[in-house]
């Protein structure tokens, strides 16, 4: 396979940042900064490491792996929506022994830390991913992909239940590496994210990454039948911005202590900024990856700058600001 040549812009190659702590924690782990890619929208890294480096990144998030190899589901798979788009890819993927084999020894040869996304359509299954992770030493944290549908619960999404949540994330961590943080994927899907969240916490789990993607229908007007072969799909890009911040907020505000990893619809600096001020430690950039593959890289510069600009020396200082007080007015 022909590997391009990487592409930096001038203006980023030249770009003097603002003198600014970015390091974060992440329930003990440290990051050089938050800037991550989303699962799903970088495959496993080599395809975004033909556009700027990828060791430099937070951590590169895995598409979500499950037990067995999986097709996905039947096409067309992406519709284009105002400010997003919908996907319904099915979770397509190699399966855990062919994804440890070759992708995670890439990634750790490359040098990059990696958070590796799980997906199950049962408990036991989680579990048993968990369990093939727990001795590489490639694995920096576990994102439990728990907005899959539970096969034995009538399809029911483990992220819309918070029993079905925590049974999840116990076994998980139960059988994931000490010193390895497991970060709780949670669904936008629901009546109270907070619930979901605690549940989640009371059960093991490190830390939250919200959100994931709303589930949506698009209707082709032409044939008068769904696009997406699959009929439903997830909604991400600038338009689900808005509700990702609002759940990052309610979770900070409730759980302050709990370390977030912010994410939906991020496109700039500014963007990330807005997540952290919410309460997020980290953020993925996802969906804008399609459009222009050296986002990750451009935001986290773009992040620094805006950091700098508003007067903050470390990224820490930032997280949850938006909280603080209001000032009282004479």
């Amino acid at each position: 396979m022909t590997r391009l040549t990487r592409v930096i812009a001038p203006e980023a190659a030249s770009r003097q940042l603002p003198d600014v702590d970015m390091s974060t924690d992440l329930a003990g782990t440290t990051l050089p900064n938050p800037v991550m890619t989303a699962s799903g929208c970088a495959g496993y890294g080599r395809e975004l490491d033909q556009f700027f480096d990828i060791t430099a990144l937070g951590a590169v998030v895995t598409k979500s792996i499950m037990l067995q190899p999986r097709a996905g589901r039947p096409t067309p798979r992406m519709a284009e929506t105002p400010s997003g788009m919908l996907n319904s890819i099915g979770l397509q993927g190699p399966g855990i022994d062919q994804f440890i084999e070759r992708d995670l020894r890439w990634l750790e040869e490359r040098g990059a830390r990696v958070i590796v996304s799980i997906a199950g359509g049962a408990a036991d299954e989680y579990v048993r991913l968990a369990q093939r992770l727990r001795h590489s030493s490639a694995v920096t944290g576990i994102e439990v992909n728990i907005s899959c549908p539970n096969v034995e619960n009538r399809g029911l999404v483990f992220a819309c239940d918070p029993l079905a949540s925590s049974t999840v994330v116990e076994g998980v961590r139960r059988n994931s590496a000490p010193g390895v943080p497991v970060f709780a994927k949670l669904s936008p899907d629901v009546t109270d994210i907070v619930a979901i969240a605690r549940a989640c916490v009371d059960a093991g789990a490190d830390g939250l990454a919200m959100i994931n993607t709303l589930l949506g229908v698009v209707i082709d007007t032409e044939t008068m039948r769904p696009h997406l072969g699959g009929v439903t799909g997830g909604l991400s890009g600038p338009a689900v911005r808005p509700v990702a911040v609002r759940a990052v907020w309610q979770v900070h505000q409730a759980m302050p202590e709990v370390p977030i990893i912010g994410m939906g619809g991020i496109r700039t600096g500014e963007d990330a900024f807005e997540f952290i001020l919410a309460g997020a430690s980290a953020v993925e950039v996802g969906t804008t990856v399609f459009n222009d593959p050296s986002a990750p890289q451009r935001v986290s510069h773009e992040l620094q700058e805006v950091l700098g600009a508003r007067g903050f020396t470390a990224l820490s200082d930032a997280v949850g600001h938006a909280h603080r007080p209001r000032e009282s007015r004479a």
